[in-house]
Protein backbone atom coordinates (compact mmCIF):
# COMPACT_ATOMS: atom_id res chain seq x y z
CA UNK A 1 0.00 0.00 0.00
CA UNK A 2 1.58 3.25 -1.34
CA UNK A 3 2.51 5.87 1.25
CA UNK A 4 -0.84 8.63 0.39
CA UNK A 5 -3.49 5.68 1.09
CA UNK A 6 -2.17 5.14 4.33
CA UNK A 7 -2.03 8.50 5.40
CA UNK A 8 -5.82 8.76 3.94
CA UNK A 9 -6.65 5.54 5.57
CA UNK A 10 -5.84 7.32 9.61
CA UNK A 11 -7.36 10.09 7.93
CA UNK A 12 -10.57 8.87 7.91
CA UNK A 13 -10.28 6.77 11.23
CA UNK A 14 -9.74 9.86 12.57
CA UNK A 15 -12.71 11.73 11.19
CA UNK A 16 -14.65 8.71 12.29
CA UNK A 17 -13.59 9.17 15.74
CA UNK A 18 -14.50 12.76 15.70
CA UNK A 19 -18.51 11.89 13.94
CA UNK A 20 -20.95 13.55 16.40
CA UNK A 21 -23.55 11.21 18.15
CA UNK A 22 -26.86 11.36 16.49
CA UNK A 23 -28.22 12.91 19.56
CA UNK A 24 -25.20 15.14 21.40
CA UNK A 25 -25.99 15.43 24.72
CA UNK A 26 -29.36 14.11 24.51
CA UNK A 27 -29.08 10.24 25.29
CA UNK A 28 -30.92 9.80 28.08
CA UNK A 29 -33.65 12.07 26.10
CA UNK A 30 -33.33 9.29 23.52
CA UNK A 31 -33.77 6.43 25.74
CA UNK A 32 -36.43 7.63 27.56
CA UNK A 33 -38.28 8.26 24.34
CA UNK A 34 -37.73 4.91 23.37
CA UNK A 35 -38.72 3.07 26.71
CA UNK A 36 -42.23 5.55 26.48
CA UNK A 37 -43.04 4.10 22.90
CA UNK A 38 -42.73 1.00 24.01
CA UNK A 39 -44.56 1.24 27.32
CA UNK A 40 -47.48 3.02 24.86
CA UNK A 41 -47.97 0.16 23.27
CA UNK A 42 -47.99 -1.88 26.50
CA UNK A 43 -51.15 0.09 27.92
CA UNK A 44 -52.18 0.81 24.61
CA UNK A 45 -52.82 -2.86 24.03
CA UNK A 46 -54.47 -3.07 27.57
CA UNK A 47 -57.25 -0.55 26.55
CA UNK A 48 -58.00 -1.98 23.28
CA UNK A 49 -58.21 -5.16 24.87
CA UNK A 50 -60.65 -3.15 27.55
CA UNK A 51 -62.30 -1.68 24.74
CA UNK A 52 -63.12 -5.46 22.78
CA UNK A 53 -64.47 -7.03 26.12
CA UNK A 54 -66.47 -4.72 26.54
CA UNK A 55 -68.27 -4.51 23.02
CA UNK A 56 -68.03 -8.34 23.06
CA UNK A 57 -69.92 -8.50 26.03
CA UNK A 58 -73.65 -7.74 26.75
CA UNK A 59 -73.35 -8.57 30.14
CA UNK A 60 -70.79 -5.96 31.03
CA UNK A 61 -71.79 -3.94 34.15
CA UNK A 62 -71.92 -0.19 34.53
CA UNK A 63 -68.93 0.98 35.85
CA UNK A 64 -70.79 4.00 37.30
CA UNK A 65 -72.96 1.29 39.30
CA UNK A 66 -69.05 0.42 41.02
CA UNK A 67 -66.52 2.58 40.42
CA UNK A 68 -66.65 6.28 42.64
CA UNK A 69 -66.51 8.67 39.63
CA UNK A 70 -66.41 11.84 41.78
CA UNK A 71 -62.88 10.24 43.59
CA UNK A 72 -61.28 9.37 40.86
CA UNK A 73 -62.40 13.19 38.99
CA UNK A 74 -60.24 14.40 42.04
CA UNK A 75 -57.82 11.97 41.50
CA UNK A 76 -57.35 12.83 37.78
CA UNK A 77 -57.37 16.67 39.07
CA UNK A 78 -54.45 16.16 41.55
CA UNK A 79 -52.29 14.32 38.46
CA UNK A 80 -52.88 17.17 35.85
CA UNK A 81 -52.04 19.49 38.81
CA UNK A 82 -48.93 17.44 39.25
CA UNK A 83 -47.65 17.95 35.79
CA UNK A 84 -48.08 21.48 35.90
CA UNK A 85 -46.09 21.42 39.11
CA UNK A 86 -43.39 19.43 36.94
CA UNK A 87 -42.71 22.00 34.20
CA UNK A 88 -42.31 24.47 36.93
CA UNK A 89 -39.71 22.59 38.50
CA UNK A 90 -38.28 22.05 34.78
CA UNK A 91 -38.59 26.23 34.30
CA UNK A 92 -36.29 27.03 37.48
CA UNK A 93 -33.55 24.64 37.23
CA UNK A 94 -33.49 26.30 33.67
CA UNK A 95 -33.64 29.85 35.13
CA UNK A 96 -30.87 29.12 37.80
CA UNK A 97 -33.56 28.74 40.71
CA UNK A 98 -33.07 25.43 42.17
CA UNK A 99 -34.70 26.50 45.17
CA UNK A 100 -37.67 26.76 43.12
CA UNK A 101 -37.07 23.33 41.73
CA UNK A 102 -36.67 21.74 44.56
CA UNK A 103 -40.14 23.61 45.94
CA UNK A 104 -42.39 21.98 42.81
CA UNK A 105 -40.25 18.78 42.74
CA UNK A 106 -41.50 17.91 45.74
CA UNK A 107 -44.84 19.30 45.18
CA UNK A 108 -45.28 16.76 42.09
CA UNK A 109 -43.78 13.92 44.62
CA UNK A 110 -46.76 15.24 46.69
CA UNK A 111 -49.14 14.39 44.10
CA UNK A 112 -48.23 11.33 43.50
CA UNK A 113 -48.46 10.25 46.84
CA UNK A 114 -51.86 11.20 47.02
CA UNK A 115 -52.35 9.77 44.00
CA UNK A 116 -51.25 6.49 45.22
CA UNK A 117 -53.30 7.02 48.35
CA UNK A 118 -56.30 8.01 46.76
CA UNK A 119 -56.23 4.43 44.61
CA UNK A 120 -55.62 2.56 47.92
CA UNK A 121 -58.58 3.77 49.20
CA UNK A 122 -60.46 2.92 45.94
CA UNK A 123 -59.01 -0.85 46.03
CA UNK A 124 -59.89 -1.49 49.62
CA UNK A 125 -63.30 -0.36 48.99
CA UNK A 126 -63.85 -2.35 45.65
CA UNK A 127 -61.97 -5.59 47.42
CA UNK A 128 -63.49 -5.47 50.62
CA UNK A 129 -66.56 -3.46 50.33
CA UNK A 130 -67.85 -4.85 46.99
CA UNK A 131 -66.16 -8.53 46.59
CA UNK A 132 -64.52 -7.42 43.35
CA UNK A 133 -60.84 -9.31 42.57
CA UNK A 134 -59.23 -10.26 39.80
CA UNK A 135 -61.04 -13.38 39.65
CA UNK A 136 -64.47 -12.30 39.93
CA UNK A 137 -65.19 -11.07 35.92
CA UNK A 138 -63.48 -9.77 33.17
CA UNK A 139 -64.61 -6.49 34.14
CA UNK A 140 -62.95 -6.72 37.43
CA UNK A 141 -59.88 -8.33 36.03
CA UNK A 142 -59.06 -5.88 33.67
CA UNK A 143 -59.71 -2.88 35.84
CA UNK A 144 -57.39 -4.35 38.62
CA UNK A 145 -54.59 -4.82 35.75
CA UNK A 146 -54.85 -1.65 34.22
CA UNK A 147 -55.20 0.68 36.86
CA UNK A 148 -52.32 -1.43 38.87
CA UNK A 149 -49.69 -1.35 36.06
CA UNK A 150 -50.53 2.19 36.00
CA UNK A 151 -50.41 2.45 39.87
CA UNK A 152 -46.99 0.90 39.95
CA UNK A 153 -45.94 3.46 36.97
CA UNK A 154 -46.82 6.29 39.80
CA UNK A 155 -45.07 4.81 42.03
CA UNK A 156 -41.92 4.20 40.02
CA UNK A 157 -42.14 7.94 39.40
CA UNK A 158 -42.59 8.96 42.75
CA UNK A 159 -39.03 7.35 43.49
CA UNK A 160 -37.69 8.74 40.18
CA UNK A 161 -38.30 12.07 41.43
CA UNK A 162 -37.47 11.52 45.03
CA UNK A 163 -34.07 10.52 43.92
CA UNK A 164 -33.33 13.46 41.59
CA UNK A 165 -35.08 15.91 44.59
CA UNK A 166 -32.20 13.98 46.84
CA UNK A 167 -29.26 14.48 44.93
CA UNK A 168 -29.87 18.08 43.88
CA UNK A 169 -29.14 19.20 47.31
CA UNK A 170 -25.90 20.65 47.16
CA UNK A 171 -26.12 21.17 43.37
CA UNK A 172 -25.46 23.96 41.91
CA UNK A 173 -27.57 24.88 38.33
CA UNK A 174 -25.99 23.70 35.52
CA UNK A 175 -27.07 21.96 32.49
CA UNK A 176 -26.59 18.50 33.53
CA UNK A 177 -29.35 18.85 36.22
CA UNK A 178 -31.27 20.37 33.43
CA UNK A 179 -31.40 17.33 31.55
CA UNK A 180 -32.08 15.25 34.24
CA UNK A 181 -35.47 17.12 35.08
CA UNK A 182 -36.76 17.38 31.63
CA UNK A 183 -35.97 13.52 30.78
CA UNK A 184 -37.81 12.76 34.30
CA UNK A 185 -40.43 15.31 32.86
CA UNK A 186 -41.11 13.25 29.80
CA UNK A 187 -41.60 9.86 32.21
CA UNK A 188 -43.99 11.95 34.00
CA UNK A 189 -46.24 13.36 31.59
CA UNK A 190 -46.49 10.25 29.81
CA UNK A 191 -47.56 8.42 33.31
CA UNK A 192 -50.75 11.49 33.67
CA UNK A 193 -51.62 11.26 30.03
CA UNK A 194 -52.21 7.24 30.21
CA UNK A 195 -54.27 7.94 33.51
CA UNK A 196 -56.57 10.67 31.38
CA UNK A 197 -56.82 7.61 28.85
CA UNK A 198 -57.98 5.06 31.58
CA UNK A 199 -60.11 7.39 33.42
CA UNK A 200 -61.90 8.17 30.10
CA UNK A 201 -62.31 4.70 28.83
CA UNK A 202 -62.74 2.57 31.94
CA UNK A 203 -64.41 5.02 34.05
CA UNK A 204 -66.73 7.34 31.77
CA UNK A 205 -67.39 5.38 29.04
Amino acid sequence: MSEAAVLQSHSEGFHDELEPSLTPGNSGKLGMWVFLAGDAMTFGAGIAAYGALRWYNVNWPNPADWLGITLTAVMTFILICSSLTMVEALSGVQHGKMGKMRGFLALTVLGGLVFLGCQAFEWRHLIFGEGLSIKTSLFSATFFILTGFHGCHVFGGVCYLSTILLRSFGKQPSVHEAKLVEVAGLYWHFVDLVWILIFTFVYLI
